[in-house]
């Protein structure tokens, strides 16, 4: 069974996102209280606990949920093998997935301590089509057919 490990959030862009009990999921503006709410293409950001694993053992630091600027941490679920369009239940929210990787900031922290970054290539974009509340510990269905 794919689950969530883990939710995340941070109150202002530029700093890391940390852990939270829960996260609110809301239609047309993703995470409420999350710095990169809105109305666009990336609301919520995933990242698989598989992807995070494969950097442990070379990173210098520690990496702790919410440190790829990650909203939701998963584990059992290939997040970077779902094609663009992909819906996916969350606890009570179902998301569809947007965009695949994106662009690592300035060479941010952990790519500069490491020599490379797992969101550009394995974390993944999802809009909110359904709303609900997100926790560790809920389940994870990707819906085929959509």
């Amino acid at each position: 069974m794919a689950k969530v490990v883990s939710v995340n959030i941070s109150q202002r862009k530029g700093t890391l996102k940390h852990p939270v009990p829960e996260i609110q999921l809301k239609l047309h503006h993703g995470i409420v209280g999350d710095a990169h709410a809105g109305d666009w293409h990336r609301q919520v950001s995933l990242l698989a606990e598989e992807s995070i694993d494969t950097m442990r053992g070379l990173s210098p630091i520690p990496l702790d949920p919410g440190v790829f600027a990650e909203n939701i941490n998963t584990l059992g679920v290939e997040l970077k093998s779902l094609p663009v369009g992909t819906h996916l239940t969350v606890g009570e929210a179902e998301l569809e997935v947007t965009q695949i990787g994106k662009e690592c900031h300035n060479d941010c922290a952990i790519k500069k301590a490491v020599g490379r970054c797992v969101m550009p290539t394995e974390g993944i974009f999802a809009v909110v089509v359904r709303e609900g509340t997100v926790r560790p510990g809920d389940e994870i269905t990707v819906l085929d057919g959509q």
